[in-house]
């Protein structure tokens, strides 16, 4: 394994390298991309941009005027193929899920059968939408006020128009359905076009109609997600296929700041995939007293039994009173964390002598759950201390750009350091829950030296970072290193791991208990 020492020789090397991790794809990259015909979107989607990372997976975000584009430009090729106005067009299309090739292919074959099933069967009605009658009688209220002003699609069900703007606008408001409303008279399957409901949406339901349709089309499509983060209104992109989830963690990145998973929707969690983090999620749930226990704030000193808190994300502890300096998630001597004796993040099996019985084995498993449970939510405690440092980052930067006289550019490099000590965590979160159901093998003490040299990394970076401001602009060139050298640490274990994957080379345990 290389030494920080060996990085900071080469770091404007891979200082370029983070620079173009971190900025990602460029618009231009995506300038021809749109969703592929096998999933109903348009010919011209081609993905041009290249994957920069053996972990990441090509991806676009869509804004709201994009999908609406989207839509119209599918509808307009359709409707002249068909036959059919736009409005019936965008039924179909629903219908077929936005699937042209699927949509025209049934459609010439059968078109009746088509017409029928996406609730455009033949009309019983040429008269107009709105009529006003005397001597009619709603099914709805039963009013019969003369003259009343009434509405009918071309099912020819006619209705008083308060009644049928009523039962639309419940649809709206009450199911959150927009794009197939069926006529409200029973057993009637027509469905209400757009140019109707343009007619019977008030005002004030306008926007969230149109809101309603944009949300139809990118949850009918396999390849187009909404970002889960709260009132976010961008939809993300991706090719990766269900069947692909054991191999590939698509993780993507939304214009809102927000990274999730793009196969479960689930916060970034790589390197592990979707199956392992749900079975490990639910076991941590059921096993919810020992995790309440071991998530605790506090714990005794290994030397004098004092009782100490933990106030930051660094794990390297000193005890007030006795000033022995410890490890927060193995408890052991801080002076062995960086030496060959450094194992905190292996789980050492016990010998086949020591669990021989139903109740060693019972007890080994345990123990082998605490170990990896203990790390995963210490790491996602730290995170959190991280983050509350993280807040008040611009302060500190603030202060550090007053007391040295330097330029707000020239203080970034607190701002990368906290977003580095952010992903960092977060990674190693998920390698615990990783490693817990991964086989032992060669690979996996290569991914546990990964995991190693990135935890050191992070924890020496987390120590720096909490220094006091004064002390900080000595610091900033180390500070800088060991930022970039925790970014490519991540880097290394993240593109190894996904290699792994990807060849099918990692074996996981097909139960918890692991041994």
């Amino acid at each position: 394994m290389e030494s920080e020492d060996d990085f900071n020789s080469a770091r404007s090397t891979d200082d370029e390298m983070m620079d173009d991790v971190e900025s990602g794809y460029s618009d231009d990259d995506f300038d021809d991309l749109e969703i592929g015909e096998e999933e109903g979107f348009d010919a011209h989607d081609k993905i041009t941009a290249t994957q920069k990372q053996s972990y990441e997976v090509e991806f676009k975000v869509w804004t709201p005027k994009d999908i609406d584009e989207a839509q119209l430009r599918l509808i307009n090729e359709v409707k002249d193929v068909l036959g059919q106005s736009p409005e019936a067009t965008a039924i179909l299309l629903r219908y077929s899920r936005w699937n042209r090739e699927k949509l025209i292919e049934q459609y010439m074959d059968n078109q009746a059968a088509v017409l029928e099933g996406a609730g455009l069967g033949e009309s019983n009605s040429t008269e107009a939408r709105v009529q006003t009658l005397t001597g009619f009688t709603c099914d709805i209220c039963c009013d019969d006020t003369s003259p009343m002003t009434t509405f009918a699609i071309k099912c020819g069900h006619r209705f008083c128009i308060d009644c049928y703007k009523t039962y639309v606008n419940a649809k709206v408001t009450d199911e959150a359905e927009a794009a197939r409303i069926k006529c409200p008279a029973d057993q009637c399957n027509r469905i209400v076009d757009n140019k109707s409901m343009e007619l019977l949406v008030p005002d004030n339901l306008t926007d969230r109609y149109h809101e309603l349709l944009v949300r139809t089309y990118v949850d009918d499509l396999e390849n187009l997600k909404w970002c889960p983060a709260p009132n976010c209104e961008f939809a993300i992109q991706c090719k990766v296929k269900a069947k692909e989830l054991k191999k590939v963690v698509p993780t993507v990145h939304c214009d809102c700041g927000h990274d999730f998973c793009f196969g479960c929707a689930y916060n970034d969690h790589l390197p592990a995939p979707c199956d392992l983090v749900k079975k490990w999620v639910k076991k941590c749930e059921d096993d919810s007293e020992t995790a309440n226990w071991i998530s605790a704030n506090t714990k005794e000193c290994p030397k004098c039994a004092s009782t100490i808190e933990k106030n930051g994300g660094c794990n390297h502890m000193t005890c007030r009173k006795c000033k022995h300096e410890f490890c927060w998630m193995c408890m052991g001597v801080w002076s062995e964390h960086g030496t060959s004796w450094y194992n905190c993040n292996r789980f050492e099996e016990k010998s086949g002598t020591e669990a021989r019985d139903a109740q060693a084995k019972s007890r080994q498993s345990l123990e082998r759950y605490l170990h990896y449970y203990n790390r995963y939510a210490n790491h996602e405690q730290s995170a959190k201390l991280d983050k509350d440092i993280y807040v008040k980052t611009e302060k500190k930067m603030t202060q550090l750009q007053n007391h040295a006289q330097l330029s707000w550019i020239e203080v970034q490099f607190l701002d990368s350091a906290s977003k580095a000590l952010q992903r960092c965590r977060q990674t190693l979160k998920w390698t615990y829950a990783f490693a817990f159901y991964l086989e032992r093998n060669n690979l996996t003490e290569i991914f546990e030296d990964n995991q190693k040299d990135l935890e050191m990394a992070v924890e020496n970076l987390s120590e720096l970072f909490e220094k006091p401001t004064d002390q900080l602009e000595k610091m900033k060139v180390e500070m800088m290193d060991k930022t970039a050298y925790c970014n490519k640490r991540r880097i290394i274990l993240l593109n190894d791991t996904a290699d792994n994957l990807r060849k099918s080379r990692h074996a996981f345990w097909s139960n918890d208990l692991g041994a």
